[in-house]
Parts: C-alpha cells; structure tokens; sequence
C-alpha cells in the first residue's frame, strides 16, 4: 500500500484574472475550490494512475470538512486525523498573466493529535511506500520528517521525501529511496544557481553523498534529471505544450515516478512516468489524468 503525509493541506481557491490591477476590483472570470496539500496532490495523480493509496494528515474546523469531502470527491482515501482547534487553510493562487500564490499558515497541531499520526505510521507493512511531502505548521520541529524515518528504521518501506531547506536535508542520514527538490531548492541548499541539467548532476551527487539514494529534479521549461543510487545519469527535456496550470506539477512528478516504479521496478520507465505525469498536470486545468499522462508519455 502506498501512503502519502500532508501536515498541512487546504483548500486552494483558485481564481483567474485578465489582469490584476493592485489597488483596483478586480473582476474574477472563473473561480474554483480545490483540495489542496502536496500529499493530497500526489495521492490524487497515483488513484488517476490506479495506484491504490491512503492520505494521511490533519484537518480543522469546517474547512477541513470541506477538504475531506472534495479530495473523496475526486477519488481520493484518506485517513485523516480532526484537529480538536482551528481551521485548515485557505490558499490563493490568482492565474493571470502570471501566477500568484497566497499561502497562510496552518492549524498548530497537538502532541496527542500528532502521537495518533506516529500510531498510525507504525502499522506500516514491510513492502509498504510512505511519501512525505510539503511544509510543516510552524509550531513543529523541522527533525519531523526525520523522526518519523527514523522511527521506521530497519522496516522494508519505501521512503520518498519532497521537502525543501531543513525538513530535506534531515532525512538523508536516514537513506531516502528518493527525494525530489526542484533546481531552485537545490540550488539553495548549495548557496549556487542553477540553471541548467548538467548542473544539477554534482549537486545531486552531493545529496547522495549525504545519504539520498535517488535524486529527481524538477526544472520546469529546462526538463528534469534523475541520478540513480546505480550511478546513472537520466535527462529529458521538457515536453512541448501550453503551460495551464502549474500548481501540483512537481506533485504529479512524484506520483507519476512512484506509479512508474511500482509497475515495473525500472528507473528508466519511472523517470518518464514522472516527467509525463508532471507536464500533463501543467497542461492540464487541474490534476492530470490517466489518459493525459499516457498522451505525453508517448511523446518523449
């Protein structure tokens, strides 16, 4: 069974605007809730690709309830845990000529609510996939994603992390089978900017060093890369297409690749998995769909 982690979903109120104009109404030509968290997005894309799979997390107040029902609408199981206070948040992302993200924070989360989530990581199975990914509520510690790795040590389970800045490079002691920062998250780690493919691979190597065994990074217009703990090297460009949407494409990367990897246990075959299911989300208004990932897969 496959599981993803979201401690801090929300509902995404997606709006579109001609053009904004600051200080002026702003008259919205089409608006729309959506479940949002980078677990509840990897989850979604995995059930699109018929990958069976569980999301665990926290929600709040009435806006929890409201996440719940729209991440079960669009398929989605979950397993969530009801924060006893607060209110799960509200992000904005205001497509326009550009995109713009409002994010707010998150609900604190308990030291009972958060042993419920430790018991429930415990009846993980040998064979199992757990997926962490996305920030944490700031009244946490930035070890969580470690400790719970940690506290999974020496099980047959598959870890995968996406996370930036501390909350990733605190896991690699603990071997990852694959964590997936973006060029710019990598970069930061480093204190370099990255810009193209052949750049990532040292850096990627570095995280490696440190303990990661598999390294994908998103870049957007310039592709992805995938250095494997076999030492291989995989590149790919970005597939041509009208970029829709590109909330959840980094998301769907993860989905795509661990799908792929579960059907037949070959990096190769994973990696495009994972480009096509991240560039069919981006094409796509919203998440991408069995069909449409399979469209783009064919194209690379």
């Amino acid at each position: 069974m496959v599981y993803t982690v979201t401690f801090n979903p929300a509902i995404d109120y997606a709006i579109g605007v001609e053009k904004i104009e600051l200080g002026m109404t702003n008259r919205a030509e089409s608006a729309q809730l959506l479940p949002g968290g980078k677990g509840l997005n990897v989850s979604i894309v995995l059930g699109n690709l018929g990958i069976d799979n569980v999301a665990l997390g926290f929600i709040a107040g009435f806006t929890g309830e409201e996440i719940k029902q729209r991440f079960e609408m669009l398929g989605g199981k979950s397993d969530f845990i009801k924060l006893k206070e607060g209110i799960s948040r509200i992000n904005v992302k205001i497509k326009s000529d550009t995109e713009t993200e409002i994010n707010t924070a998150g609900p604190a989360i308990d030291g009972e609510s958060l042993s419920c989530l430790m018991g429930k990581l415990d009846m993980l199975k040998d064979g199992d996939i757990l997926i962490l990914a996305g920030s944490i509520p700031s009244s946490l510690s930035d070890t969580l994603y470690s400790d719970i790795m940690k506290r999974l040590a020496g099980r047959e389970i598959m870890i995968v992390v996406d996370a930036a800045k501390e909350l990733l490079l605190n896991v690699l002691p603990f071997n990852p089978f694959l964590v997936k920062p973006n060029h710019h998250e990598l970069g930061e780690i480093f204190g370099v900017t990255i810009t193209t493919r052949e750049e990532v691979v040292p850096y990627a190597r570095k995280l490696q060093e440190m303990g990661a065994r598999n390294v994908l990074v998103s870049m957007a217009g310039a592709g992805a890369v995938l250095v494997t703990q076999d030492g291989d090297v995989l590149m790919c460009e970005a597939p041509k297409g009208i970029v829709k949407n590109s909330v959840g494409a980094g998301d769907s990367m993860v989905a795509g690749f661990v799908a792929g990897w579960c059907a037949q246990k070959d990096y190769d075959h994973a990696f495009r998995m994972g480009v096509a299911s991240g560039s069919a989300s981006a094409f796509s208004e919203q998440l991408a769909t069995r069909q449409e990932i399979k469209a783009v897969y064919h194209s690379l």
